[in-house]
């Protein structure tokens, strides 16, 4: 079955280690295989990994796109220890990732590790409200 997808005009879309642009109309896709796609929505680049949460995402992405956890993991375990120690209220989401990374489930992990940025910045909101800080230095 194929994976259909639906980029917008200038849209990006990431197969494997190949960037596809859309030209200036909606285009539709029919992908089969089983090569790693991501939206450009859905890529983070090194610079834009600004964030504990971010940074793990930007480690589970690559492993994503190299199909290669081995080259990864100590850095992974190390983000992911380093963010449980500052928010243990992360743990059910990491333990989650860290199951769909061993089931090598690395989209799902990925999209898990969306979960995991969204509730980093309502913790930093939290955070911020509390003390009366603002964020908007």
């Amino acid at each position: 079955m194929s994976l259909k997808v639906e980029l917008k005009a200038g849209e990006k879309l990431l197969i494997g280690n190949c960037v596809i642009t859309n030209s200036d109309q909606r285009t539709k896709l029919f992908i089969d295989g089983t090569a790693p796609i991501l939206r450009q929505k859905d890529i983070l680049t090194e610079k834009t990994a600004n964030s504990p949460a971010k940074r793990l995402y930007f480690a589970i992405q690559l492993m994503y796109l190299d199909d290669d956890i081995s080259k990864l993991r100590d850095h992974y375990f190390t983000l992911s220890n380093d963010l449980l120690q500052a928010a243990p209220s992360t743990l059910p989401l990491i333990e989650q990732i860290n199951n769909e990374i061993l089931t090598l489930d690395l989209y799902k992990a990925l999209r898990t590790a969306k979960l995991l940025i969204k509730y980093e910045a309502e913790l930093l909101n939290a955070t911020t409200s509390d003390t009366g800080l603002s964020t908007n230095s």
